[in-house]
């Protein structure tokens, strides 16, 4: 009932999609996306609804909110300006002002993608976009809230199983450069020395060496 309530709408920019909750942001973010519907994720501005002369003006012809609990504001502001509201309700969810409840846990991550998912879906169907007898080739997990910290820590396995051919690499090089060292030829002292013994034995011995200071050659003065 909720998406032939959509579908109905001449217009799909006159549908937006609202939650202040931090688990439903994603989900209605691609909900507009698939539906090309708008959408309001994060703190909804006061007057949004009532008052043309904010920035944020709109005159939308049908919203749906995550939780009427925590999205009370635009829930009343609708009631205003007569729109019609279609909600996820709990058990605890305030109904006040509400056309249409789709009851369901809008409290966890899981199941608010997964209606989002539902009903992207059955609008896209009822439209004609995608085949009733056919599978929707866009997954529920797109839908789902992330966590920073999951999204750091993909990142951060991804980035060392990237780097962990440097090691081995760096192993085999190690091995590779013993392996030369222990092949090189080692030069000791002693052999320098006997080499150059002969030499230093012909300049210490009592001739003196032609040319040298000792005894001007002849043409010298």
């Amino acid at each position: 009932m909720a998406a032939r309530i959509i579908v109905a709408v001449e217009n799909p920019e006159d549908v937006i999609a609202i939650s202040s909750r931090p688990y439903g942001q994603r989900a209605v973010f691609k909900f507009a996306q698939h539906t090309n519907t708008q959408y309001i994720g994060g703190r909804y501005t006061p007057g949004t609804f009532s008052n043309y002369t904010t920035r944020t003006y709109a005159e939308p012809r049908l919203i749906i909110v995550t939780d009427p609990r925590v999205d009370v504001q635009p829930v009343r502001e609708a009631a205003y300006v007569n729109i019609p509201v279609i909600a996820l309700a709990d058990t605890d969810a305030p109904l006040n002002y509400v056309d249409l409840a789709i009851p369901t846990n809008n409290k966890n991550k899981k199941a608010i993608a997964l209606i989002y998912w539902f009903l992207a879906r059955e609008v896209l169907r009822l439209r004609g976009a995608i085949q009733r007898n056919q599978p929707w080739n866009v997954v529920v997990d797109l839908f789902m809230h992330r966590e920073t910290e999951e999204t750091e820590k993909k990142d951060e396995d991804a980035g060392e199983e990237r780097f962990t051919a440097e090691p081995v690499a760096a192993t085999k090089q190690t091995e590779w450069a013993g392996a030369d060292d222990s092949a090189a030829p080692t030069f000791q002292a002693d052999s320098w020395q006997d080499t150059a013994a002969p030499a230093q034995a012909e300049w210490t011995s009592g001739a003196a060496a032609p040319g040298s200071w000792n005894e001007p050659a002849e043409g010298d003065f």
